[in-house]
């Protein structure tokens, strides 16, 4: 018997470690893809979760306006500078087509009630204590936002805050309101 070929007895020069290798390797390159960031130009995963008012939010039931899904968290400091643009801009275009949706990464509810009451937002803020939504869109930073057009596409990712950002970000969301659905 030559003992360089494959048999039970003698696994290390059989074809199956390689081809395990092969599959495991596949499964982690997937798993990999599977959690990167929501790109500009995939279509926006659901929200599907209430707000902190207790209406649902979905994507689907916002199909026509310009939506930001902003990712956010009680305790990050980029993210209480961010909130102030991010309610001028829908006080200032919600009429014109514009939502905007905050999706707090807070563990407890009342962090992200007590976040959004100090900063005065009157958007529609749901609570991803579960990461549900985090989980679809996979924010690399935070906050993170991501601009959907009308028709619920993913245009534009902010990851991180600047203060530079808000004249990007406002220019970016009134292009996508001039846009015809």
């Amino acid at each position: 018997m030559n003992p360089r070929l494959p048999s039970p007895s003698n696994p290390l020069v059989s074809p199956r470690p390689l081809g395990l290798f092969l599959a495991v390797l596949a499964l982690c390159t997937a798993a990999t893809a599977l959690a990167q960031e929501v790109a500009a130009g995939a279509r926006a995963p659901e929200l599907g979760i209430a707000d902190l008012s207790g209406h649902p939010v979905t994507l689907a039931s916002l199909r026509g306006r310009v939506v930001v899904v902003d990712f956010w968290a009680s305790w990050c400091e980029p993210c209480a500078t961010s909130m102030p643009v991010y309610q001028r801009l829908y006080s200032s275009l919600s009429g014109q087509g514009l939502t905007i949706v905050g999706v707090s990464q807070d563990t407890r509810a009342e962090n992200a009630r007590q976040f959004a009451t100090r900063h005065r937002v009157t958007f529609p803020v749901l609570v991803d204590s579960a990461h549900a939504i985090a989980n679809r869109y996979h924010p690399a930073h935070m906050p993170t936002a991501f601009v959907i057009d009308r028709r619920g596409l993913v245009r534009h990712v902010h990851q991180g805050w600047h203060a530079s950002d808000a004249a990007s970000l406002e220019s970016q969301v009134r292009a996508l309101l001039a846009e015809h659905p």
